[in-house]
């Protein structure tokens, strides 16, 4: 160790994601295996870092759905389908949609304790090969008593959305507008290649996200059908698509990077986590969020950028309402409306946007925070160094 575990801090040195490739047969990524998927961002980080992967303690892997193609420690077999030496270890988490967030606060928390000197953390999710609530099949998720608790007979993050949108006073054109905002922002990012550093493309495969959308008009999406409430605002256009794709970060400590001859590009400065009503399910972003400035001593406005999940467009919109951003820096480049919402491997792929944006920009501190399944986020805090 090159200092005790007291003075230890945790730094990313590098940040690779795939192109986002649109989750249904004939989707850009959907013959890929996931283990093949992330074994190529697991190859292009180390390849990034000139690093021989050997030194690497850990990969702690999101995945959402760990079944299928996605059974048996997908983190370990990612490993192996990239070549790694057979001594480096792995485990998949799933904290839901942050489940590849929450592997980032993990290796950051093992780096700074002095269990890890070298992590490799990120995620991975098919929903191509892998359909969103395969590992539901012939069970139930919930125990009669938890849904006795709160009245219902299930819990929906659509129904959640279309309650945040009632709460917030969020009317569909609001909520399209968002959308339509989430596409031009998208396309704007990869027409002036402030994307491509953090891409790491599959050979003859698409070179940026596959889902964004040019053209669109509050007509077009006034033509889609509300997909929870006959009656409500939340369809296809203003929700986050399903998607195929991975991303990976190198975690160290910042003595242990020069050490090896690495740059250290952003500080884990705070890392939370926050619960709120699972009915509603898709609020704990806001609560999150104000746990990490309290945390940290920062306010809101010393926050130079936001990566605020997509899941729907109700949720960065209520996110913005309370907390009183300012709207310019919410999902600079656009979101998951525009680019995808590939489950497991969504944190790590916001993550190394937002650690782009913010060398590219010099954006001194930036945030990021996610809805998950059970009223849960995670809100995370970095410091560009």
């Amino acid at each position: 160790m090159s200092s005790t575990p007291y003075s230890r801090d945790a730094v990313i040195v590098e940040a690779v994601r795939t192109p986002v490739g649109r989750g249904k047969p004939g989707g850009a990524h959907s013959d890929v295996h996931p283990a093949d998927l992330g074994a190529h961002v697991l190859k292009a980080l180390v390849e990034r870092a000139a690093i021989d992967p050997v030194i690497v303690d850990d990969v702690i892997w999101g995945c959402v759905t760990p079944v299928m193609d996605q059974a048996g420690n997908l983190g370990r077999n990612t490993v192996l389908a990239a070549g790694w030496p057979e001594s480096v270890t792995a485990t998949t988490v799933d904290r839901a949609c942050g489940s590849s967030q929450q592997a980032v606060h993990f290796g950051a928390a093992g780096v700074v304790a002095g269990h890890y000197d070298f992590t490799v953390v990120g995620g991975a999710e098919s929903m191509s090969r892998v359909p969103m609530g395969s590992n539901r099949t012939g069970g139930r998720s919930h125990p009669q008593h938890v849904l006795d608790r709160y009245g219902v007979e299930g819990f929906s993050q659509g129904t959640g959305a279309e309650m945040v949108a009632q709460r917030w006073s969020l009317s569909r054109t609001r909520l399209d507008e968002y959308a339509l905002r989430s596409h031009a922002l998208a396309a704007a990012a990869t027409d002036s290649g402030a994307l491509d550093a953090q891409l790491a493309p599959l050979p003859g495969g698409i070179t940026h996200d596959e889902g964004v959308r040019r053209g669109g008009t509050l007509g077009s999406l006034a033509r889609l059908k509300p997909a929870f409430r006959q009656d409500g605002v939340i369809h296809a256009g203003n929700s986050s698509q399903i998607s195929d794709g991975a991303g990976a970060m190198l975690i160290t400590t910042g003595d242990l990077a020069r050490a090896h001859g690495l740059t250290p590009v952003v500080r884990v400065h705070t890392a939370v986590l926050a619960g709120d009503d699972p009915v509603v399910m898709l609020t704990a972003p806001v609560n999150a969020t104000a746990k990490a400035l309290k945390r940290s001593g920062l306010s809101i406005d010393d926050i130079g950028a936001f990566e605020v999940n997509e899941a729907f467009a109700s949720v960065p919109l209520a996110w913005l309402a309370e907390t009183g951003a300012k709207a310019e820096r919410l999902n600079p480049l656009g979101g998951a409306i525009a680019v995808g919402h590939p489950l497991g491997g969504s944190g790590a792929v916001l993550m190394t946007r937002l650690i782009h944006h913010m060398r590219d920009n010099g954006i001194r501190y930036g945030l990021q925070t996610m809805c998950e399944a059970g009223g849960m986020a995670n809100a995370t805090i970095l410091e560009l160094l």
